[in-house]
């Protein structure tokens, strides 16, 4: 099995090391490639290409580096089967979900971006001064392993419109698809340095490239344990910090709403991708008075609706969780629930056989202080909690440290006004689309900065005043 290399400065270069780390298929734990794990040199000459390249790439008219993207937009579209084939090899997606979640949502977040920046001036006058809007410098993006391409593209994408360069570092469990990336970068033709990609693990390469002295932006997604660290790197040179950090959502029912479809509506986002999704809304919250006809819903939905086992298959809703370590974290979340005195409505155990399989689950019963219902579990693990007021919902629901996303299922007015009273960053309101050009962040301990449109280039643009 060949080993893969690292991009760097434009071309394709093999580790000054000699550690290789295995990329396994969560469903066969099977090794399917092997990636070098970059060293703190190979870092130093990254970081080096992005810095030498930035005077350039940032000097460029912005309408050659949207061309540059279109023609990425246009090539990334053309490999999308074969980057969703590979979503489902190393993280194992369902078939269906890396498709239209692991890769359509990204490449629509991509041309959402595109064509914000279109519209948006970067030079303008106010009174005698002329504004002007340029990239930081180097940006280091560390991306997680649950959606590869997508938290690729959040931090990419936006860095280069914006006039810096990249170096890359992507989760060790999944850095296959990020490989795609670099070669479609390549294949465009991206100047030389400004976009880079070195492999390796988390604690040491990772750590490494975020508090490099010529990193002028941190850019991280992933847990907020590590995002505190974020802040400690990016104080020594004063760097510019952009965190999507952890979540923990509330799905609030109000009477009058459409339970079925709420109960259809939470239990999907903690199925679709296994619940490692960071806006998963893993709270469901329901009057006290509708808990057993939440109960029946949610036990026709699992009856008829949900398939476990191998992703390739067409049929199977939820695949293997992305590793072992995270298959016994979710297996020790599930056991402190039973401990907690939580009820399992539905699951509960790991399911024996090769792959990181665990049965989907549903506690009822609940209350907000266990750590079932404060803590990410970041598996296919519900629970669900009632309320007597409205009052008492909107308070559970802000009673936690995140605030990523949440929603709302009830008469349409009053929904509303609980969606405003919610401190979180996102709110569905009775099953709306999400739509690309709008922001995504937390409030809270779930990060710091927004993502996508025109929302996510502002936070790679520094702002000079010239007075004329």
């Amino acid at each position: 099995m060949k080993t893969k290399q690292l991009y760097i400065n434009g071309e394709w270069i093999d580790s000054t090391g000699n550690d290789i780390a295995d990329v396994l298929n969560p469903a066969t734990e099977e090794v399917i490639a092997n990636v070098p794990v970059g060293t703190a040199d190979d870092i130093d000459t990254a970081v080096a290409a992005a810095k030498a390249a930035f005077p350039a790439w940032n000097a460029t008219p912005i309408k050659e580096r949207i061309a540059l993207m279109e023609k990425f937009d246009e090539a990334i579209n053309a490999r999308k089967e074969e980057i969703a084939d590979t979503i489902v090899a190393e993280l194992g997606a369902g078939k269906k979900f890396a498709m239209d979640g692991q890769v359509g949502l990204p490449l629509s977040e991509i041309r959402a971006t595109i064509d914000a920046v279109k519209e948006h001036d970067f030079e303008y006058m106010i009174e005698n001064a002329q504004i002007i809007e340029e990239g930081y410098g180097v940006v280091a993006c560390i991306t997680p392993w649950n959606y590869p391409l997508l938290q690729i593209e959040r931090k990419v994408v936006p860095a280069l419109l914006a006039g810096n360069t990249a170096v890359l570092k992507p989760a060790s469990n999944t850095p296959l698809t990020a490989i795609i990336y670099a070669e479609i970068m390549d294949e465009v033709g991206f100047p030389k340095g400004v976009f880079n990609l070195v492999t390796g693990s988390g604690s040491t390469t990772g750590d490494y490239l975020a508090g490099h002295e010529d990193v002028d932006v941190i850019s991280f997604t992933g847990s907020t344990a590590v995002g505190t660290q974020m802040y400690e790197k990016a104080a020594h040179g004063i760097k510019q910090i952009v965190l999507e950090l952890g979540g923990k959502s509330p799905l609030i029912y109000l009477k009058g709403g459409d339970l079925k479809a709420a109960v259809k509506q939470a239990i999907n986002t903690v199925l679709n991708n296994q619940g490692q999704t960071c806006t998963a809304l893993t709270r469901l919250l329901v009057p006290k008075d509708d808990l057993e006809e939440t109960k029946q819903h949610i036990l026709d939905f699992y009856e008829t609706e949900v398939t476990v086992g191998d992703p390739t298959k067409d049929d199977i809703k939820v695949g293997p969780l992305v590793s072992a370590d995270q298959r016994d974290t979710v297996m020790e979340y599930i056991e402190e629930g039973k401990a907690e005195g939580a009820d399992i409505l539905v699951g509960g155990n790991k399911i024996d056989g090769p792959g990181y399989f665990v049965e989907p689950t549903v506690f009822v019963n609940a209350t907000n202080d266990m750590k079932i219902s404060q803590e990410e579990i970041f598996g296919p693990v519900l629970t669900v909690l009632t309320y007597d007021t409205v009052e008492e919902a909107v308070e559970i629901g802000n009673d936690i440290v995140y605030g990523l996303s949440g929603a709302v299922v009830g008469p349409k007015d009053e929904a509303i006004e609980v969606a405003r009273q919610l401190r979180t960053g996102n709110i569905i309101v009775n099953g709306a689309e999400r739509v690309s050009s709008a922001p995504f962040g937390g409030y809270k301990q779930s990060g710091r900065g927004r993502e996508n449109g025109i929302f996510g280039v502002k936070d790679y643009l520094e702002i000079k005043a010239i007075f004329i």
